[in-house]
């Protein structure tokens, strides 16, 4: 260990074998984001085996190839700290999880510079935070969207930023949204198994795309109950990509009531949603599982559906 940096050892796995450096080295360190690494690999902060600089971020990657890369102490968050109430549902020193409302942006972007959980966060955690993601911020390791509410865990520590990542690359977190789909869903339950990847016609937009060509994305679905024109159902997430759940239900014909990038906006929803004032996609990230990183017990927390999406649910009802 040297002062003001960690070292970390990647060792490329064989599936990566012949992919660009900066993917396989993404893959093989999964709380560090591709352009992070990418701009690690530049900056010289990553030595490959046989102990030369790898400065190149396309170079092809060997199947079992171990680096060393060099990780500088986290610089400070510009971001300010800001007294938002938040609904903690579970806190240690190590990992926190939130019950998110519908409306918060998880992080400060363009449009939305504050206000956002990261800035409440920032006041909430007050200095314990994780700072593997490059600056002094929450270990943020998942997101969702700021118009879908529920529950999020954010690391404190560095070792449970590691661990998080780690079981959401693995696919064992239990990720389960309740939402209401337009149209009678015909079946009781199915599988999308479609990849996906940025519309090129709308950069806002995430589309299906052909094998290959974008991320491995799997909705399991199961219909608990029809409604008036729709459907309540729960998706269950063997992977977590944006806007997945939306995406994957508008693909088989059934968008999510109210979701302006996908709905469809039937002329049946319309009227009730305006007169209701409801202006986001009816999707409630409800359960959150997972094994802490850190004591090994398993935890899973339960999120009740909103007032504004209950009411729409009962609205609905036949």
């Amino acid at each position: 260990m040297h002062q003001g940096v960690s070292i970390l050892e990647a060792r490329i796995a064989d599936e990566a074998h012949g992919w660009r450096l900066d993917r396989a080295l993404t893959d093989a360190l999964p709380t560090l984001s591709r352009e992070r690494v990418k701009a690690l690999i530049s900056s010289g902060a990553v030595t490959g085996p046989d102990g030369t600089l790898a400065r190149d971020p396309a170079r092809k990657a060997i199947g079992g190839a171990v680096f060393q890369v060099v990780l500088p102490d986290p610089a400070p968050a510009h971001n300010e700290a800001q007294d938002i109430p938040l609904n903690v549902v579970f806190e240690d020193e190590h990992l926190i999880v939130i019950d998110k409302p519908a409306g918060l942006v998880v992080h400060p972007a363009a449009g939305n510079l504050d206000g956002t959980l990261v800035n409440a966060l920032l006041h909430h955690c007050a200095g314990q935070l994780s700072g593997i993601g490059g600056v002094a911020r929450p270990g943020i390791v998942h997101r969702i969207d700021k118009d879908t509410s529920g529950l999020m865990v954010a690391a404190k520590t560095d070792p449970a930023h590691v661990g998080l990542a780690h079981q959401f690359k693995a696919h064992t977190i239990d990720r389960r949204y309740q939402a209401i789909a337009s149209g009678r869903v015909l079946a009781a339950s199915g599988t999308v198994n479609a990849p996906l990847a940025r519309s090129p016609s709308n950069r806002k937009k995430i589309a299906v795309c052909a094998e290959g060509q974008g991320k491995h994305a799997i909705t399991h679905w199961r219909k608990i109950r029809e409604l008036r024109d729709a459907s309540y159902i729960e998706c269950r997430l063997e992977t977590g990509r944006t806007h997945q759940v939306r995406v994957h239900m508008a693909s088989i014909g059934h968008p999510l009531v109210g979701d302006p990038l996908y709905g469809s906006m039937r002329s049946t929803h319309r009227g009730l949603l305006a007169n209701m004032g409801f202006q986001r996609q009816a999707l409630h990230a409800a359960r959150l599982g997972f094994i802490h990183p850190i004591t090994s017990n398993a935890l899973a927390f339960d999120s009740v559906m909103p007032a504004d999406m209950q009411e729409l649910f009962n609205q609905l009802l036949v």
